[in-house]
């Protein structure tokens, strides 16, 4: 099987597994990291191995634009053409059908787009969303759909559903890249009867894998919670779940016992590239004056390539003189402390005391 679970915990629904891939086995829960442009911004491959990364995205919408099929198929594949090795999982352009609306038209067989670059129009839909997919050679491509807005009216929702659904079962039938699975992805708003009824049309076509999707687009936190509930029971506990778009640590562990298994998000190179750092006392911006003299580590603790060799003041030096090396060493950082982060959740569902570790994380990280 492509999923193995590996330890179930019993205050919980949260599963340790491992997820079997053609570039090497997945150890979840995971955090992914993303990549949309086939780097994760400021970080090396070699970086990303030094975090203890496991999966990188990339983006299909983005990388159809720039460099273009042609460039990456002549490299051999997106692992080839950035020299990551291990897994990569591809977002499908869906995201752009919600974050580009001003620059699309929606019609029953995909989506045209005016590129966000040049404004040039072109179409994406299942068919050319997994042609593209096919030629990136990611180990998990995604389904073609619709990710709805926050707050979104029930008719909207319900078509969007319907639609989300035949670009599904379209995708399903398209060609793959070897060894490539192929990941459906729930939809249907705030609406948990949409969302129930979403999850199992999916799961009656048979994915490798199943996403929640239309969540951290706005919504309140209770509502994010909400849409997890409404579609994770509905899906085949024997394969993996991911909420797509999430990356803060108490909502991740909160999904982690809802029954989540994989999670994605920009949040740790974004914040970095402004001078935050993620820690388990919550977000940090090391910008700020009070840290001039430090000679503390950006995190206590910490056992990433900045903390344990470089102070706040010097790092905070870096961030206020606009020098490159600091964006880089936060970057390692928060990244790494995501990784490090999951690693702690793993250990904590194998030894039973998963209930108690997110509490904690609740607790420390929401404090400031």
């Amino acid at each position: 099987m492509p999923y193995q679970i590996l330890e179930k915990d019993k205050r919980t629904k949260a599963r340790l597994g491992r997820l079997f891939t053609a570039h090497g086995a997945v150890e979840t829960p995971v955090f992914m990291d993303v990549g949309t442009l086939g780097t994760v911004k400021a970080l090396t491959p070699r970086d990303l191995l030094e975090t203890r990364a496991q999966v990188v995205l990339g983006n299909t919408y983005h990388l159809m634009l720039r460099p273009g099929a042609e460039v990456i198929a002549a490299a051999g594949g997106l692992h080839e053409f950035m020299r990551w090795h291990g897994p990569i999982l591809t977002d499908s352009g869906g995201f752009q059908v919600f974050s580009l609306a001003k620059n699309r038209r929606i019609t029953e067989n995909g989506c045209w787009f005016n590129s966000h670059i040049d404004g040039h129009e072109f179409f994406l839909g299942p068919k050319e969303s997994m042609a593209m997919q096919r030629v990136l050679g990611s180990d998990i491509a995604m389904v073609f759909d619709e990710c709805l807005p926050y707050p979104c009216d029930r008719a909207r929702a319900e078509k969007s559903v319907a639609q989300t659904l035949r670009w599904a079962a379209a995708c399903r039938g398209e060609e793959r890249a070897a060894g490539q699975q192929v990941f459906g992805i729930v939809q249907g708003g705030v609406y948990d009867d949409l969302r129930r009824h979403c999850a199992e049309e999916l799961v009656k076509m048979d994915f490798d894998g199943y996403a929640v999707g239309g969540v951290s687009v706005g919504e309140p936190e209770e509502c994010m919670y909400a849409a997890v509930e409404a579609s994770v029971p509905f899906l085949p506990e024997e394969k993996p779940r991911y909420v797509m778009g999430l990356g803060v640590m108490h909502q991740m562990a909160e999904c982690i016992a809802r029954g989540v298994d994989m999670f994605d998000c920009v949040i740790p190179t974004r914040i970095a590239r402004h001078g935050t750092a993620i820690t388990r006392k919550g977000n940090v911006a090391i910008k700020a004056a009070k840290w001039i003299r430090d000679q503390g580590p950006v995190e206590e603790g910490c056992d990433c390539y900045c903390c344990r060799n470089f102070t706040r003041s010097y790092v905070r030096h870096l961030i206020a003189t606009g020098e490159l090396l600091g964006l880089h060493l936060l970057t390692l950082h928060n990244v790494r402390a995501l990784n490090r982060f999951m690693e702690d959740a793993r250990a904590a569902i194998r030894e039973g005391n998963f209930h108690d570790f997110k509490e904690q994380i609740r607790k420390e990280t929401t404090q400031q």
